[in-house]
């Protein structure tokens, strides 16, 4: 196996994240791949990666963090790691309610009482171990358990899509899937043939509700967005358009401290709070549309 690199730094702004990661991208030796994240705390600050097969330029690295205003990159190799042998070991299957998550490597732990949902590592987010997506399975169990029965379901920055086909298992409801990114798109699909659903959930590439099949397909009595603290608050106006007198919201991907702030607003959008779970870092919302 082959060494791997990489390089990390911080710095505040969207723009100086977006490009230094770009300068980074013709640094010499060139990095096989960079990632440009914002770091989820309420700081402004960014998170600009790289890694790298041959150790990098260590000088450039650092003219470069010079020129940006960035902190110092830190570098590290990085072991030899047997990547197949990890992923199987790291994703063991999780039990979220009565839906047991899995990798088919393990096809022969599903339970016989489970709902069982097959996913496979990925590109896409949403294997269902993140305590935001194993969350809304939580409360997707909760809600069925206590006879809520959607007719329309719209899942909304779906990633592998595992929310949408949790919702297909149990309910014979009409089901669309949308993700910003296309790559998460061509993932949800494969996972909906995988398990058996092709032709049960409508996958599309959308930006929140910006499409004409999710508008066509209103109101929803279920929607989830497993997204980011951000995001959900843009996206709460919409979402309470789209949304079905007595229908329900199930909302992830909030730090537990940024949980009453985004409760805050959907309140404000005609949503009334009906629980609230927290796993580990983490907070799960469920809210209810006033009729």
């Amino acid at each position: 196996m082959s060494a791997t690199f990489t390089a990390m730094t911080t710095l505040t702004g969207k723009r100086e994240a977006e490009a230094l990661g770009e300068a980074l991208e013709r640094l010499d030796p060139e990095p096989q791949g960079v990632g440009v994240f914002e770091i989820e705390d309420g700081s402004g600050r960014w998170e600009i990666g790289a890694y790298f097969t041959e150790a990098p330029d260590e000088t450039g690295l650092a003219l470069l963090a010079a020129a940006f205003g960035a902190n110092p990159f830190l570098v590290s190799e990085l072991p030899e790691t047997d990547w197949v042998a990890k992923v199987r070991r790291d994703l063991a299957p999780v039990q979220a309610g009565r839906f047991f998550v899995y990798g088919s490597h393990d096809a022969d732990k599903v339970p016989r009482d489970a709902v069982p949902l097959l996913i496979d590592a990925s590109m896409a987010f949403g294997t269902g171990h993140h305590g935001t997506t194993k969350g809304c399975l939580i409360a997707l169990d909760r809600l069925a358990a206590q006879g809520f029965v959607p007719a329309r379901v719209a899942d909304i920055g779906c990633g592998t899509a595992v929310l949408a086909m949790a919702a297909a298992r149990l309910f014979p409801a009409r089901i669309i899937a949308s993700d910003i990114d296309a790559v998460a798109v061509e993932v949800a699909l494969a996972n909906l043939a995988a398990n058996g659903l092709s032709g049960r959930i409508d996958c599309i590439e959308a930006a929140g509700f910006d499409h004409p099949a999710l508008t066509a397909d209103a109101p929803y009595d279920l929607i989830f967005a497993n997204i980011l603290k951000g995001p959900l608050i843009a996206l709460a106006p919409d979402l309470a358009r789209h949304a079905a007198p007595g229908g329900f919201a199930i909302l992830s991907g909030i730090l537990n401290e940024q949980a009453e702030a985004v409760q805050k607003v959907y309140v404000a959008e005609g949503y009334n709070p009906v629980a609230s779970d927290r796993i580990g870092d983490w907070t799960t919302l469920v809210l209810q549309k006033m009729a």
